[in-house]
């Protein structure tokens, strides 16, 4: 069952194509076209249902996933930085600005060389996909020859993807070996991986985007903001930047230009309906209002705001107010690589912001508000649908036109941490337990757009 183009998978899973409530199917016909994407999905009691499983079987195009086997969509990364796998779990007990430049910043300056390079991004796209991230958001650095070699790379393995070239031209705030040389710079080298990704014979299908992409606001230049602003303009190219992610580069937005990190960018044309702004913890009420108006995303990452925002995001609040919201791992800021892991983490800090952490204050004041805490049907929306709407790609979940990313997990797996009982374990609960519980080893196999890749 290695690719599933132009077949029909008997499976039965779960998906949430609505925030609104988790869909379970059992025995049900997913249809895969030859171009990868969901042309039906059938359950049993559907019309016409045992005539399309009997047509596809007697055409020999009917793949069947075994016993204790469940179908999930494929998960959404929405912010890593790819060249600082190597640092995964190390340097998480310093601030932010200490963590960038003593740590982060020399680690991405070792991309100029390419052996490096690929072996880094190599060893992360190959663990990325076995740990069930179908599509992922990445930073690249500043060098060209990396950057595009990780696109090669993902079209190589398989993986959706979209990629920016790192512009940073700040002086005051950058190292002077790791900067691009003038606003100039940056913007050529963004320009230059975008045509090489459009341009990139092995790209036919799109499976990889480019992305503008300024680092935050302190790494750079008002003029290379400017720029990139108009790049984006009236164009279909994706956004990533920080936004609002700690007390320091928070300040240092206020102070340099008066105004809101949000408001800033969206001065510099770089919100619009495919820009997402990782973390976004410190969002004033107006804030969520531009965000929301300009039907740009943020992408939460709950491990890495741990670290290094000192406060949490008010997650359940974006929500209610109608902002396209996914999962980051924020590789290496968080120290987990899988989705699995942010969506745990989402989970637990949306209950500690809604009941305090303070236990010296009586119960029912420690908290921000009641009504901030999510569970585990909203951490999974996030993580698969949620995250193809934040990114407006056919993504996330197994209705019809949608892109088939998907993953087989094994809840039967020996090596697996899934432990499952009779009578216990059905519905949104086994949903549940795989959330909290499954590990990489349950990760039989992944798809991306028909095609399995693990």
């Amino acid at each position: 069952m290695s690719g599933l183009r132009d077949r029909t998978l008997l499976a039965s899973g779960f998906h949430m194509p609505e925030r609104t409530g988790v869909e379970e199917f059992r025995d049900a016909l997913i249809r895969i076209g030859a171009d990868g994407r969901i042309a039906a999905l059938t359950r049993p009691e559907d019309d016409g249902y045992l005539e399309r499983r009997r047509a596809a079987d007697e055409a020999g195009r009917l793949d069947r996933l075994p016993a204790g086997v469940l179908l999930l969509p494929g998960m959404i990364d929405l912010h890593v930085h790819a060249p600082q796998y190597p640092q995964l779990g190390q340097a998480l007990d310093v601030p932010l600005e200490t963590w960038l430049t003593r740590y982060t910043f020399p680690l991405e300056s070792r991309y100029a060389d390419l052996a490096f390079a690929r072996r880094g991004y190599g060893l992360l796209v190959e663990d990325l996909l076995a740990n069930g991230t179908t599509t992922a958001l990445y930073y690249a650095t500043i060098h060209q020859p990396a950057s595009r070699l990780l696109a090669d790379i993902c079209l190589e393995r398989g993986q959706r993807a979209l990629i920016g070239k790192v512009a940073m031209d700040h002086p005051g705030l950058c190292p002077e070996t790791y900067r691009d040389a003038s606003p100039d710079a940056a913007l050529r080298g963004t320009e230059d991986l975008i045509g090489y990704i459009r341009a990139h014979p092995d790209n036919a299908e799109r499976l990889v985007h480019p992305v503008i992409t300024p680092r935050f606001i302190p790494a750079c230049t008002d003029e290379t903001l400017a720029a990139l602003g108009s790049l984006a303009h009236g164009s279909d190219l994706h956004v990533q930047t920080h936004c609002s992610e700690s007390d320091w580069e928070h300040a240092h937005v206020l102070a340099r230009h008066g105004v809101t990190d949000t408001e800033s960018l969206d001065r510099f044309g770089l919100l619009g309906r495919r820009s997402v702004l990782a973390h976004s913890v410190f969002l004033t009420a107006a804030d969520m209002d531009t965000i929301r108006a300009r039907h740009a995303a943020v992408a939460h990452c709950p491990l890495s705001n741990a670290y290094f925002a000192d406060a949490v995001f008010p997650l359940r609040a974006a929500l209610e107010k109608g902002l396209h919201v996914g999962l980051g791992t924020d590789i290496s800021g968080g120290p987990g690589a899988s989705l699995f892991e942010a969506m745990r983490g989402a989970v637990m800090v949306s209950r500690m912001i809604d009941s305090g952490t303070d236990p010296d204050l009586p119960a029912g004041t420690r908290g921000r508000r009641n009504g901030m805490r999510i569970d585990f049907r909203d951490a999974f929306y996030l993580a698969t649908t949620g995250g193809g709407i934040a990114l407006d790609l056919p993504v996330g979940n197994f209705t019809a036109g949608q892109h088939f990313d998907a993953l087989a997990i094994d809840t039967e797996a020996p090596a697996g941490a899934i432990r499952l009982w009779d009578g216990l374990d059905q519905g949104e609960d086994l949903l549940q337990k795989i959330v909290y519980t499954a590990s990489k080893a349950n990760i039989a196999k992944v798809w991306v757009g028909g095609r399995q890749v693990v």
